[in-house]
């Protein structure tokens, strides 16, 4: 079950810019495709934590507190980064992401947003949390000469260049919201601490909704159906299952498994939208994919025989959107919903 629920959390995630194609062709449009899916995710969030109540209780050692080697943090504090988390990082990695599904097709936008995993090793390193390996520098050499060939292989007329900056803008803005959303993963529960960031997020948009006169929901019935695909299969099945599927087969396979999701993605927008990559793009692809892969092997186990999770995990389940955290600031990170 656990591989299981891994690929299906990634297949629903890949799904979304195919959604959000859909939605744009019925005359959905991207601030009210933001807000609806943002508001029903958290609607639907906080309905499961009612259901589940045991769902809002953070992990904790035997004596009740935080985990070890983490700063100490007022409730309130922590309850207000997470907010903006959603208020600021999410909805602005969202808007970026579906302004330039607007512009270019939802499978080069995909392989473009996958470097985030990369983004998350040299920010991590950058900020001292981790240190550069042959393995690392290896995988980021690998990834942006993916992205190069990818950007470089965009010879149809669905490529456009201020697409592309968005789409790397989504990617730069959601490694900075995981490193960010890594100082509080430990103080809540994971489904707890995503309806906050949901919450958030639909705070932060229907506040600008307010603000330039709101958003259009007149559309039809086919529109709201994949508005409601977008926050049901693609957010809140989505992450409930990678989490599901984490506990069952730990972080590296988990995080292996997810690469699965750009694959998705340039299927269906083939099969569905009739969209092509070139030779030159799926070879791009497959060393940005590649890269990921390798961020995800770890050499060994810790003394403890639980496998070291860091940054490299923390980058694919910050997709899902929220990143698992690290054990030990001294054991070796690879790069974890999305």
């Amino acid at each position: 079950m656990g591989p299981a629920l891994c690929l299906l959390s990634a297949a629903a995630f890949g799904a979304m810019a195919i959604f959000g194609k859909l939605a744009y062709d019925t005359g959905v449009s991207p601030g009210a495709l933001l807000l609806v899916r943002f508001t029903l995710a958290a609607v639907l969030l906080g309905v499961v934590l009612l259901v589940r109540p045991g769902l809002r209780r953070a992990a904790t050692d035997q004596r009740g507190n935080a985990p070890a080697g983490r700063p100490a943090r007022t409730r309130g504090r922590v309850l207000a980064t997470a907010l903006g988390l959603g208020a600021i990082g999410y909805a602005t990695q969202a808007s970026l992401f579906f302004s330039s599904l607007e512009l270019m097709d939802a499978s080069l936008l995909a392989l473009i947003l996958y470097t985030y995993p990369v983004l998350v090793t040299v920010g991590a390193v950058l900020l001292g949390r981790d240190r550069l390996t042959p393995r690392r520098a290896a995988a980021l050499v690998a990834a942006s000469g993916g992205t190069l060939l990818v950007l470089l292989g965009a010879g149809g007329v669905s490529f456009h260049p201020l697409g592309a900056l968005l789409a790397f803008g989504s990617a730069i803005t959601y490694t900075i919201y995981i490193l960010v959303a890594d100082t509080v993963v430990h103080r809540l529960a994971p489904v707890a601490l995503s309806a906050l960031v949901m919450a958030g997020a639909a705070g932060s948009l229907g506040g600008r909704a307010l603000l330039t006169g709101g958003v259009d929901l007149g559309f039809g019935a086919w529109g709201w159906f994949w508005l409601a695909c977008i926050a049901v299969v693609s957010t809140v099945v989505a992450m409930l299952a990678f989490f599901a599927g984490l506990k069952r087969t730990g972080p590296s396979t988990a995080a292996i498994l997810s690469t699965f999701e750009p694959v998705v993605t340039a299927a269906l927008a083939t099969l569905t939208l009739g969209e092509t990559l070139t030779p030159m793009q799926l070879a791009g692809g497959a060393l940005v994919l590649a890269s990921v892969a390798v961020l995800q092997l770890r050499p060994g186990r810790t003394r403890t025989g639980t496998p070291p999770l860091g940054v490299s995990d923390r980058a694919d389940a910050g997709r899902h959107p929220v990143p698992q955290p690290a054990r030990d600031a001294r054991s070796e990170p690879t790069a974890v919903a999305h």
